[in-house]
């Protein structure tokens, strides 16, 4: 360590002009690390540390009191992110001998549950995107969106498919192609995550849209573009955007007169779910998404759990909350001081 070392306004001057110079970090972010490496310094005065003196045992005794002062696990995360890089550079630099962020690990934060769609929602949604818009009358190119839009919603909630996956796909099988679908099989072949190839289901009504789709495909090819490759097509002729796709989904929602934003994902959740509720079978599941770890297709057990739990408390008559029945003599009836025989509660 060298015999001089600068104060802590001077490393953290260099450090945030290292971000925003050679690291070309954006405003918002340089203004996150400004917070939080402000933060952190005043953390080492209230000990009487400098910067560099910082040791394990202090960020572990500061991650663990804003963890009891209420900060959610996340962003305590980004807080020791923003001071390991800090002292990361520090080392490089030669200014410290140990890093003091290295071993220390944010509280694991609770796993949210996937947002899904209830079995007559999805339904809904489907049957709806079934109807074109009244406006798509007597407009070819309006009305070939609908029927692509049907063909879409159709292929996300009947096969499971990632966004990515969907507008992959080519009308055609090739070399290049990342995805396409078998009609005479009654298959969609994806190339997911970790460039791994799998196949899914596609059932008759996705067929029938698809084919649908395909015979109005023409009216959305620009007359140059007629050997365009792309499944799915958006109004300047060329492979459809997420963007774009993520609009039109939430949009046929809302005319489906669905009570919450839906988005692509949200479909595969529901494919997911469902499927888990109708058959319990966890490793095809696993299959059919192409999940390569069984512990993420986990999570719809609990999905399938709270929908179970719904089902009890709605129809188990030890579930349901009912009024007290009629006192007799100032009793309520069928109660007295001891419990009849018979009538203790059972826990098995």
């Amino acid at each position: 360590m060298p015999a001089t070392v600068p104060d802590d306004d001077a490393l953290l001057h260099d450090y945030l002009q290292h971000l925003r110079v050679q690291r070309r970090l954006s405003a918002r972010t340089v203004a996150l690390y400004t917070t939080h490496l402000h933060e952190l310094r005043r953390r080492a005065a209230q000990e009487g540390l400098t910067l560099t003196q910082v040791h394990p045992a202090h960020v572990r005794r500061w991650a663990a009191q804003l963890h009891a002062a209420g900060r959610q696990p996340r962003g305590i995360a980004l807080v020791l992110s923003s001071w390991r890089g800090f002292y990361s550079w520090l080392g490089r630099c030669g200014l410290i001998d140990v890093h003091p962020v290295q071993g220390v690990r944010a509280p694991r934060a609770a796993r949210p549950l996937p947002k899904a769609l209830s079995v007559e929602q999805a339904l809904h949604l489907v049957e709806s995107a079934a109807t074109a818009p009244a406006h798509t009358a007597g407009d070819p190119r309006a009305q070939a969106q609908a029927a692509r839009d049907r063909a879409m919603v159709e292929l996300l909630y009947g096969s499971g498919l990632r966004l990515g996956e969907l507008l992959a796909l080519d009308v055609q099988p090739s070399a290049r192609a990342r995805g396409w679908v078998d009609e005479h099989a009654g298959e969609v072949h994806v190339q997911g995550k970790g460039g791994k190839w799998r196949s899914a289901p596609v059932g008759p009504a996705a067929l029938a849209a698809l084919r649908d789709w395909l015979a109005q495909r023409a009216a959305l090819l620009p007359a140059e573009g007629a050997d365009e490759p792309a499944l799915w097509l958006g109004a300047r002729g060329a492979r459809l955007s997420p963007q774009v796709a993520r609009r039109r989904l939430a949009e046929q929602a809302r005319r489906g007169g669905l009570p919450q934003h839906v988005h692509p994902h949200m479909l595969r959740h529901s494919f997911a779910s469902h499927l888990l509720q109708s058959s319990g079978d966890l490793r095809a599941v696993q299959e059919l998404l192409g999940h390569a770890s069984i512990a993420s297709t986990q999570v719809y057990t609990r999905l399938d759990f709270q929908h179970l739990s719904r089902v009890y408390e709605a129809a188990h008559p030890r579930a349901q909350r009912r009024a007290p029945p009629p006192s007799v003599d100032g009793q309520p009836s069928g109660v007295s001081g001891k419990p009849r025989a018979g009538q203790g509660r059972r826990h098995d």
